[in-house]
């Protein structure tokens, strides 16, 4: 087998056990949202509000972790198996921090609830499940440094293995605490909280299990010998995260906002949009697996110093992740009116919603190709990127056309949930590009980062 068919084969290795993790992430929350929903609909408002609060919080810690992963890998690849387990400590010291603040923040988020003016019964199951799931934020954190520690070793099984675990537990555990089972009382919708709190739990226990027994982790021993805080590793690598961390935080309030701006177009409006976005967010999973397998196997011939294979592996993850693109992209609009009556029966939605999946189709070309650029420029350590070309692209570039587009007449008549989408297109279109191009730029430069131990 030739080179690129050998990567081409690797990089699906590496991301099909990604892929179907988080695939059983999609699953947790579609299940805590028709369980809930079981109960009432104040219940499964009261997942979304809190949902809303606590996951931009959690992955903006996530995204400083995600630096470490590409340097997992280099050292792997290097051979340099000892500074592994140090740098593992490191990022459990760095992800606590960022858990105790996200803790902070969700024991006073009664205060935004206030200003949000919910219904008495929405507010109080939807501050029911914040101070749950609070609970469930160490664990979370601590899972993500162990995941990324095995996938920097070209390692993702147990990634899949544990999300199938976590489903596991998920659906007992939403059952006994939503309806009151074994003695427990029935909390609702708040009980989503406990049992999503129990799931991150049981996660990390599982991984730590995993690592102890696994073979491919007994010649790493990550928890042979216990490593104090290194504060100037720490620091290196937290600047190195948080250009992620606040790239995660741009694309996230992008499309809340956009949410928000939509709700006075009224009800169906919203529900079409989110129709062709949530679809959207399913079919994204396909390049965001390729995009984590590329960055970690950049990283790995980083180490090795194989420049030239390091930008074979890019090239091929952008060519898949196009060529899949192009498939789901055709399936998208042939089958655009029974996806959205997959979610909604009412005439006026799925017909919004179906026009909408003709911008969705464009929109997911070009969201893979900018994942992967952007996933291939981690496994570089080039992070400072993503900062400037996400905010310009999603922001200035994405937002400003999109509200031109959708309330003003500036340019055409008022588009309304179209004209957002267009400028969800020309921004990830504009972020493909920039990010392509700085890749280009950082491979013809030839840069191998400086290791952090």
């Amino acid at each position: 087998m030739n080179d690129t068919g050998f990567q081409v084969k690797r990089l699906i290795q590496l991301a099909l056990p990604v892929l179907i993790a988080q695939v059983t992430q999609t699953m947790m929350g579609f299940i805590d949202t028709v369980m809930a929903g079981r109960v009432g609909a104040v219940d499964m408002a009261a997942v979304a509000v809190a949902t809303s609060l606590w996951l931009p919080a959690i992955l903006f810690v996530q995204g400083l972790l995600m630096a470490f992963t590409p340097v997992f890998s280099q050292h792997h690849g290097a051979d340099n198996q000892q500074a592994i387990p140090k740098l593992m400590f490191q990022a459990g010291y760095i992800g606590l921090i960022g858990a105790v603040g996200v803790m902070v923040f969700l024991a006073f988020s009664g205060y935004l609830l206030h200003f949000m003016k919910l219904e008495p019964n929405l507010h109080d199951l939807t501050v029911g499940y914040l101070d749950a799931i609070l609970w469930g934020a160490p664990a979370f954190i601590l899972y993500q440094v162990l995941r990324g520690c095995s996938e920097g070793i070209s390692y993702t099984m147990p990634t899949m293995v544990i999300g199938f675990i976590g489903l596991g537990v998920n659906i007992p555990a939403n059952y006994i605490f939503i309806y009151g089972k074994l003695g427990m009382p029935a909390m609702g919708g708040a009980g989503c909280g406990v049992a999503t709190a129990l799931v991150f739990w049981a996660m990390f226990i599982a991984m730590v299990i995993y690592m102890l027994i696994d073979k491919k982790f007994i010649q790493l021993a990550p928890f042979k010998r216990f490593y104090g805080p290194k504060l100037s590793s720490m620091w290196s690598m937290t600047k190195l995260g948080f250009p992620i961390a606040m790239a995660l935080f741009f694309e996230v309030s992008l499309f809340a906002i956009i949410a928000l701006l939509l709700a006075p177009l009224g009800a169906n409006v919203v529900a079409s949009h989110q129709i062709a976005l949530n679809f959207s967010s399913i079919v994204f999973m396909l390049p965001l697996s390729i995009g984590i397998a590329v960055s970690i196997r950049i990283g790995y011939y980083l180490g090795r110093e194989q420049t030239d294979i390091a930008a074979l592996v890019a090239k091929v993850g952008l060519v898949l992740a196009l060529g899949l693109s192009f498939v789901t992209a055709f399936l998208t609009v042939s089958f655009r009116q029974e996806i959205a009556l997959l979610y909604n029966d009412n005439p006026e939605v799925v017909a919004l919603a179906g026009s909408l999946m003709f911008l969705a189709a464009v929109y997911q070309v070009s969201d893979s190709i900018q994942v992967v650029a952007a996933g291939a420029l981690r496994g570089y350590k080039d992070t400072r990127s993503a900062f400037y070309i996400t905010l310009f692209s999603y922001w200035f570039i994405g937002m400003a056309l999109g509200y031109a587009l959708a309330y003003t007449d500036l340019i055409v008549p008022s588009m309304g949930a179209h004209g957002f989408w267009i400028g969800l297109i020309a921004g990830l279109t504009v972020a493909a590009i920039l990010f392509a191009i700085r890749l280009r730029y950082i491979q013809k430069k030839g840069i191998i980062f400086v290791e952090i131990d």
